[in-house]
């Protein structure tokens, strides 16, 4: 029994640690008591799930659990009898112990987390990374990689995000319409950054978290419901961007797990009904002015209207990156720019621009600089340097079938130099 337990609570944890973390939150008020509860939860899981069996509904009893943790913490706290009458005369907590069971109610406090965590009085970033943390589950490293960051400096504004919005007294709600577009950039935000780490996953065996894919793409939708009848372009290019990019999930890993590039991938396994529904959103979505979204949007249509590599318009893809960098400048724009750049104008032009974007430091401790580097040296014939940047790209990959690929690449490439 104990191998069916230790992997329904993994697969609890990571599609619904987000759902039961928010229910905690409206329960209580409070994100670290939320976080901390449903940590000890898991705990107790680990410990009783093996002996008593994986109960009929997982999350529930999580939740449960989690939600008697928090009311034992309380009652140990000197206000105890204060907040819990509060809580009961509010209806947020039962007086019975009546089991919580599962609710349709239970996916919209991931949508009013994301609002929460989006106020205004938060640092943009901070209001992302907090979502990521309580929203995702992703731990503080993941979180940092997004926004190339060192892990410390991460951890300190996770902390103060938190403080800030107890001692502000922030309600955990969707707000008024009229406040929407206020928080609307970090919410898309954080949804694209749930995606990623889901398209691929910062460390580990999977290449792709599945259960995380699947609930930015649904939270995608949920905003553009939320602001029907008209949604604001850059919600509906972002939900064109998931959709596309998802469409190729099971082309994008062979049979052995490895990692499959995209101009290898055997495109009729792609997903032509997320590929329609996304290529009408694209069109919506462009504008003369476009977003970020919109545009990275457009880009992934290039690619998913080709029936094969060769006919991939790189040109447009260029052209598309060239007004994505003016939206929002960024290295990792300039560096995929580049990429495209190898495309249309040969590698040796690719890597000039690599090379002064590696200059500047801004990507020295993201292994994709170094592997694309290592991409262009190897195809304009310079192995001993190739070399060195699939070493350093090594270094720095923490998710395993990345670092299988680009293990299997270095070893082509000594092999060239015996």
């Amino acid at each position: 029994m104990l191998p069916n337990a230790n992997a329904a609570i993994d697969m609890v944890y990571r599609s619904d640690w987000g759902r039961i973390v928010a229910t905690l939150i409206r329960l209580f008020g409070d994100f670290d008591m939320a976080e901390e509860a449903a940590q000890e939860a898991f705990a107790a899981a680990v410990k009783q799930w093996p002996v008593s069996g994986v109960p009929d509904f997982p999350r529930a009893w999580i939740i449960q659990t989690a939600r008697q943790k928090a009311i034992d913490r309380l009652r140990r706290q000197k206000r105890f009898q204060e907040k819990a009458t509060s809580y009961v005369e509010s209806g947020l907590l039962r007086t019975s112990e009546e089991p919580v069971t599962e609710s349709s109610d239970i996916p919209d406090d991931r949508l009013r987390l994301i609002f929460t965590c989006c106020h205004p009085a938060l640092a943009l970033e901070s209001q992302v990374a907090l979502t990521l943390r309580m929203l995702g589950g992703l731990e503080t490293d993941e979180i940092a990689r997004a926004f190339l960051v060192p892990v410390a400096t991460m951890a300190q504004r996770l902390v103060r995000a938190k403080r800030k919005i107890r001692d502000a007294g922030i309600p955990f709600s969707v707000p008024d319409t009229n406040d929407i577009p206020a928080r609307l950039d970090a919410v898309l935000t954080i949804i694209y950054l749930v995606f990623n780490e889901g398209y691929v996953a910062t460390r580990g065996q999977p290449l792709v978290r599945t259960e995380l894919c699947a609930e930015a793409i649904r939270l995608g939708r949920l905003v553009r419901e939320l602001m029907a009848p008209r949604p604001p372009a850059e919600a509906t290019g972002l939900v064109a961007l998931m959709l596309l990019h998802d469409s190729r999930r099971a082309a994008r890993l062979d049979e052995a797990g490895n990692l499959v590039l995209l101009e290898e991938q055997d495109r009729g396994r792609w997903d032509q009904q997320q590929i329609g529904e996304a290529l009408p959103l694209v069109e919506e979505a462009l504008r003369p002015q476009s977003g970020p979204f919109a545009l990275q949007a457009a880009i992934a249509a290039i690619h998913c209207r080709a029936a094969r590599a060769e006919d991939t318009n790189w040109t447009e893809i260029v052209r598309f990156y060239d007004l994505l960098g003016r939206a929002q400048p960024s290295p990792i724009v300039a560096l995929n720019r580049a990429v495209a750049i190898a495309m249309v104008d040969g590698p040796q032009a690719a890597l000039v621009l690599v090379d002064q974007l590696a200059a500047t430091g801004a990507l020295d401790g993201y292994h994709l600089l170094h592997a694309v580097r290592a991409d262009l040296l190897r195809r304009i014939g310079s192995a001993a340097e190739a070399a060195e940047s699939y070493a350093r790209a090594l270094e720095l990959v923490t998710n395993d079938s990345e670092r299988r690929f680009l293990e299997r690449r270095l070893c082509e490439i000594q092999s060239q130099q015996v």
